[in-house]
């Protein structure tokens, strides 16, 4: 090994800082809006939100599940192999499925999304390469791309999976502000801990 454990800590925290910052010029409100409509006509309609991806990208999925139905967006993690399997048959016509992919070529989620498409789910494709079977495929993108995972041999999934989360976790952020989502309304989801407390100066709001 050429570096110090060292040399690959501050690396690696260098390579993540840089690939979030370099995703800024890909990050504004007009690349938003598709997907966002796609999920608030969903919702209007009756229609449900599903999150699925294949290996790493999959327990992100679970997370994204989660976080958009404490911001108020109701969402359910779909398993990214099991869907070809029975379980796309949670997925009605109408609704949503975000798919999360790094390279969009994945063999397994392009068996996914073809099985959700031919039910009638509209797709949003996360994904780091624009020309990919994925985006192709999708009824909205959202650019994750990074050129370097951070690590030595620049192959396990580390900075391409701090993308991922980022640019959903903004997709929620922009659906609860949209939302108009109050302090009151998330209590109610989070009753446990400190987050279902309400803070002193949103008690009379």
């Amino acid at each position: 090994m050429d570096q110090t454990l060292d040399d690959v800590l501050k690396n690696f925290v260098d390579i993540s800082i840089s690939e979030i910052e370099a995703l800024k010029k890909d990050i504004s409100l007009e690349v938003y809006k598709k997907a966002m409509e796609l999920i608030m006509d969903a919702e209007e309609h009756g229609s449900r939100v599903h999150i699925t991806g294949i290996g790493k990208p999959g327990h992100v999925a679970g997370y994204v599940a989660s976080l958009l139905s404490s911001t108020g967006t109701p969402a359910y993690e779909l398993h990214g192999t099991e869907a070809v399997h029975g379980s796309s048959g949670q997925v009605r016509p109408g609704d949503v499925v975000i798919a999360i992919s790094n390279s969009g070529e994945t063999s397994e989620l392009k068996a996914t999304v073809m099985t959700l498409k031919n039910n009638g789910a509209k797709i949003i494709a996360v994904t780091g390469k624009r020309d990919s079977w994925l985006v192709r495929n999708a009824d909205a993108f959202l650019y994750a791309g990074v050129e370097n995972e951070g690590d030595p041999l620049n192959r396990a999934p580390r900075a391409s999976i701090l993308a991922e989360v980022f640019v959903l976790q903004i997709l929620s952020l922009l659906l609860q502000c949209e939302k108009n989502i109050t302090p009151q309304q998330y209590v109610k989801w989070h009753p446990g801990g400190t987050l279902g407390q309400l803070r002193e100066d949103e008690k009379d709001k």
